[in-house]
């Protein structure tokens, strides 16, 4: 765990900007100790990383919370979008160092301005930005998060977590017992009244993706003991059958 100084020395991102990023509910320090320091762990770091290429390619804070907290974010397809736009960032770039030092070498004014089009920057930026809005799921989700306050919406995650971490008592035993099966369903019914109808299938889904590694599984690891995640899975896969 690293404190807020340390982590503006890794990144360059200064310590007043992380601390509105705290403010805001855009990157929440993942413990803070008694005597009020922020201590941010590696799933802290991997958002803020998320959170710096959405801003470099220029888009709003509100834009990059939404996408971040996305039921759907898919971590892989975001840093596939990244790096094809930082790609077609530095081409513009460079067909403008291009048309720059040809006026110089020319002497002379042009006319022609194709090398500032940025239509086609901007429609990729666009799909991006639009791409975890389309989902009914992503939809619903916005409308019961509309009037929280990020100190609710961070009652609401601590409540999920709480959830998915008593599956940590229930290590050892058949995820298909009665009691693994009775938390799964209170799980979806949670799932359901504070953030999206959780279908079957969006259930089989986030099972998958709990036990699927990165930061997901390790905060469920350490709410509920090593192997919380993976028996959390392990028991949806029985509910959802």
């Amino acid at each position: 765990m690293r404190t807020v100084k340390e982590v503006s020395a890794l990144t360059g991102v200064t310590v007043r900007t992380l601390r509105y990023y705290d403010r805001i509910g855009l990157l929440r320090p993942e413990a803070v100790t008694e005597v009020g320091y922020r201590l941010y762990g590696d799933a802290a770091l991997e958002r803020l990383r998320h959170i710096l290429l959405y801003r470099e390619l220029g888009f709003s804070l509100r834009q990059i919370g939404d996408i971040l907290d996305a039921p759907d974010f898919d971590r892989d397809c975001a840093l596939e979008q990244q790096a094809r736009l930082l790609e077609m960032k530095a081409e513009h770039l460079h067909n403008l160092a291009t048309f720059a030092r040809g006026v110089r070498m020319m002497g002379v004014n042009t006319l022609d301005f194709s090398a500032f089009d940025t239509k086609e920057i901007d429609e990729y930026a666009r799909q991006a930005k639009a791409l975890y809005g389309k989902t009914e799921a992503y939809q619903e989700f916005e409308r019961k998060s509309a009037d929280r306050t990020p100190q609710q919406e961070q009652v609401v995650g601590e409540g999920l977590m709480a959830i998915l971490a008593r599956f940590g008592g229930m290590l050892g035993s058949d995820p298909g017992c009665a009691e693994a099966q009775a938390q799964v369903r209170a799980l979806q019914a949670y799932i359901t009244e504070h953030y999206y109808a959780c279908t079957p299938q969006i259930l089989s889904s986030l099972g998958k993706m709990y036990a699927g590694g990165g930061a997901m599984t390790e905060n469920i690891d350490k709410a509920g003991g090593s192997g919380t995640a993976q028996f959390a899975a392990r028991a949806i896969a029985r509910y959802t059958e």
